[in-house]
């Protein structure tokens, strides 16, 4: 689903969808991690962990339900499900928001 959110005269928003051609198309298209130095698509959390590890993030133990890192220097936590197929673009996005310029989430 993909839109623009309007308000109406009474202030009350909505979502007004947007039928072009690639919207039917955007919303099935899978997204993957890249690592932008080496371009390369993160396959799998051993991969991922050995990147953030570099970058300076620490491995959390604590919450067996979840991966989480946590850089020392910064008030950041990225909690990741502890399947890889589980990973969506949502925590996609969260890994690229918090490592500026070392990640992107790309359309497959």
């Amino acid at each position: 689903m993909s839109g623009v959110w309007v308000f109406n005269q009474n202030g009350v928003v909505r979502l007004v969808e947007s039928h072009g051609g690639d919207s039917c198309q955007g919303s099935a298209r899978r997204k993957v991690l890249v690592h932008v130095p080496t371009n390369e698509v993160v396959t799998s959390y051993d991969r991922l962990e050995r990147i953030l590890s570099s970058l300076g993030w620490e491995r959390y133990y604590d919450d067996p339900d979840f991966l989480q890192f946590h850089k020392r220097s910064t008030a950041h936590l990225i909690s990741l499900p502890k399947n890889f197929n589980k990973l969506k673009s949502m925590h996609m996005f969260d890994i690229v928001v918090k490592n500026r310029n070392m990640f992107e989430a790309r359309d497959m």
